[in-house]
């Protein structure tokens, strides 16, 4: 007798309705019927088995055509879905491609202090990198379609196959058989061993760099267990004689250096002016290198406004402005009212001290007559801006909070960042005052005032507010500022460096660690190993890389980067991308200050937004009135003014993208790349080329960060 399944259908219907909702919109909804009695009956008194085994069968024949029917639907739907997303990335790379730039284009056009002092760079020497990129771009498609056509023919020479081929006659193994088994033969004796040899080496200087990294943090760490930090002595008897308190109140300069920089002019005055130091012992130089007559006048009225509030501020513009900034603060040194101050302060025009910035530096000299700078932390107001400035404050993070603390620490010797510090007069004129030799006239002065055996200290718990790039084209030619400097100065210091009286170590560390693996060898093997060894071994396997280069220790190093801010784990790939797609600019800029190429002696003042003073000033008017030191109600309405006419004057303009070619090659070339691994079932090495072909081709399109105006 057949089971009974009363217990399953209750009520006497046939089955449960059960309604499928599909993922995609477009698709109709479907009602479907559970099981019911006689979906289960094999057999029974009341109807021959074999009827009742047939309708069984039937009806699980109409329920599998109905799940069959709901996975093709889904199917579908995810197709439609993709299919969808495709097309409009695609729409949108036409349009950016359409309506954007070359960097090429962009640099013929530009004009001003970028261009200023200097000749027009030689576009043959420009572009010898991008010629470069391309050929092994185009030489890798023609490779590609070579070993896809060899691996549908099922070609996979051993060294016997090799061998048996290459002494067959032509007309035996045929034409396309014989130039493929040629071309194997040149790879494995003649490509493959340099190859190697070269991916070797630059291993070898990655784990160098790596154990560097590592023992840095490890310093870190140890500095954070045992709370070692920087402590001024005790103040003496010294009184304020405005407002009565006891403390260390020297002559301290002021110094603002700012070129055509009208939308931070205003924060950076009124935060300097409200400097808590007696008046009597504070000057304020505001160095205007502005050729801007508009932005000349904006910034001459603020200082005269500061001025009637009772501020010792002085504004000063260089009619001949030669060397840049180092040119301009040399200027500003020369003045003769200089010799009363003991120490400087400078700051940038995008930078915001506190109003104890002072108290908390300057006393750090106190009694301690052979420090020569005292060096604060930078904070960042657009640090979640978007993505580009998110992954700048973990590079600038692990700069000041691991790099800078450690060396400050350990070997009271550091870069000093150009801004956010203080110097002792008597030390920068024993170290020979600012020089206009390289672009990174703050490191040039720190590097030779370490050679005269002055001693800096860094402190990571004093901050200063400032500004990130948010274009990536301002943040680039920022880069390419940073990278090429040092290579010059390197040049032009290193046999000052080997006859200084300084200590063996230091020497060491000043040649070894400082210039050359944190300066040289860091963007030489970034660029050199993931960008063009990694991509040629796909075409010539023979010459490998193991899978911890290629993603368990860059994995450990973004790991041990990202510490310092751990708010940015989320942005822990993108970082390591991002950091890879940077290498062509750093190794580019290194290699035009290593060999003093045209670009290398390339200034471009980073674009700023002035984000960080635009809510604060427009909210203060709808606020009461209060009289503040240096900030009048007029003030705030005409900046209000100015903010809304630059608005309306922004909404106007067209916004440009810049197509970035040596990028867009390098995108190619890894794709490419990642194609010929599938042929080599190389996982790990696949989704590397891929994931890092798509970041180098969202920065080629400028697709991160701010669009450039």
């Amino acid at each position: 007798m057949a089971p009974s399944f009363d217990w399953w259908a209750k009520g006497g219907h046939k089955g449960t309705p059960v309604v499928v909702k599909m993922e995609n919109p477009h698709w109709s909804m479907v009602e479907l019927e559970s099981p019911s009695e006689e979906d289960f009956l094999i057999g029974g008194d009341s109807a021959p088995s074999g009827r009742v085994r047939d309708k069984g069968r039937n009806k699980n024949a109409k329920q599998l055509t109905w799940v069959l029917l709901l996975k093709a639907h889904k199917a579908a739907g995810c197709l439609t879905s993709i299919a969808g997303a495709a097309f409009t990335l695609a729409s949108a790379v036409r349009r950016r491609v359409a309506s954007g730039r070359t960097d090429a284009d962009a640099d013929e056009a530009e004009t001003g202090e970028s261009r200023s002092g200097r000749e027009k760079e030689n576009p043959t020497v420009k572009s010898r990198i991008y010629a470069c990129i391309k050929a092994f771009l185009w030489l890798s498609i023609l490779l590609l379609g070579f070993e896809v056509a060899a691996y549908f023919k099922g070609w996979h020479f051993g060294a016997l196959e090799l061998q048996y081929l290459l002494a067959a006659p032509l007309g035996v193994k045929g034409a396309f058989n014989s130039l493929y088994s040629r071309w194997v033969l040149i790879r494995v004796e003649y490509l493959a061993p340099p190859l190697q040899f070269l991916a070797n080496v630059c291993i070898v200087l990655f784990l160098i760099q790596s154990i560097d990294r590592l023992v840095l943090c490890l310093g870190c760490f140890w500095i954070k267990f045992k709370k070692i930090k920087p402590v001024p002595k005790e103040s003496g008897a010294a009184v304020d004689p405005e407002s009565g308190e006891n403390g260390f109140f020297p002559m301290v300069l002021v110094q603002i250096p700012m070129c055509n920089e009208k939308e931070v002019y205003q924060q950076s005055i009124a935060a300097v002016c409200n400097l808590d130091w007696p008046k009597s012992s504070l000057l304020i130089q505001v160095l205007d290198d502005s050729d801007d007559p508009t932005t000349q006048s904006l910034i001459k009225e603020e200082v005269q406004k500061w001025q009637q509030e009772g501020a010792n501020i002085l504004y000063r513009h260089r009619v001949i402005r030669d060397g840049y900034k180092a040119g301009n603060l040399k200027s500003a040194m020369n003045c003769s009212y200089v010799k009363d101050y003991e120490f400087v302060a400078i700051f940038d025009a995008d930078f915001q001290p506190t109003p104890d910035f002072l108290k908390r530096t300057v006393p750090h000299f106190k009694d301690n007559e052979e420090l020569g700078l005292v060096q604060a932390r930078w904070s960042f107001v657009n640090k979640d801006e978007n993505l580009l400035t998110r992954l700048q404050n973990v590079n600038l993070s692990f700069h000041f909070e691991v790099e800078q603390q450690v060396n400050g620490i350990f070997i009271n010797f550091f870069g000093f960042n150009g801004t956010a510090g203080v110097w002792r007069i008597k030390a920068l004129e024993d170290a020979g005052g600012w020089l206009e030799r390289t672009t990174v006239e703050d490191m040039d002065i720190a590097v030779r005032a370490h050679l005269r055996g002055w001693k800096f200290v860094f402190l990571n718990d004093v901050e200063c507010q400032c500004e990130l790039p948010e274009s990536y084209e301002a943040y680039r030619k920022q880069q390419h500022r940073w990278h090429s400097g040092p290579m010059q100065l390197f040049r032009l210091c290193l046999l000052d460096i080997i006859r200084s009286k300084i200590s063996v170590w230091k020497k060491f560390n000043m040649i070894f660690l400082f210039f050359l693996l944190r300066k040289l060898i860091l963007p030489f093997y970034s660029f050199t190993l993931f960008c063009i060894i990694l991509p040629m071994t796909m075409f010539v396997p023979e010459a490998e890389l193991p899978a911890w280069v290629v993603c368990y220790i860059p994995a450990t190093m973004s790991f041990l980067n990202i510490l310092p801010a751990p708010k940015s784990f989320p942005f822990i790939v993108p970082y390591l991308l991002f950091e890879n797609t940077m290498s062509v600019t750093k190794f580019n800029a290194m290699i035009s200050g290593l060999f003093q190429l045209g670009s290398a002696y390339e200034w471009v003042v980073t674009k700023k937004s002035g984000r960080s003073s635009e809510g604060d000033l427009v909210a203060l008017i709808d606020k009461e009135p209060k009289h503040q030191r240096g900030v009048s109600v007029p003030d705030l309405e005409e900046m209000k003014e100015e903010i809304q006419k630059q608005e309306k004057l922004a909404s106007r303009k067209k916004k440009h993208n810049r197509i970035y070619v040596k990028e867009l090659s390098l995108a190619f070339l890894l794709l490419t790349a990642s194609a010929r691994s599938l042929l080599s079932a190389q996982g790990i090495h696949f989704y590397f080329l891929l994931f890092q072909g798509i970041s180098f081709l969202l920065v080629g399109l400028d697709l991160i960060g701010e669009q450039v105006e």
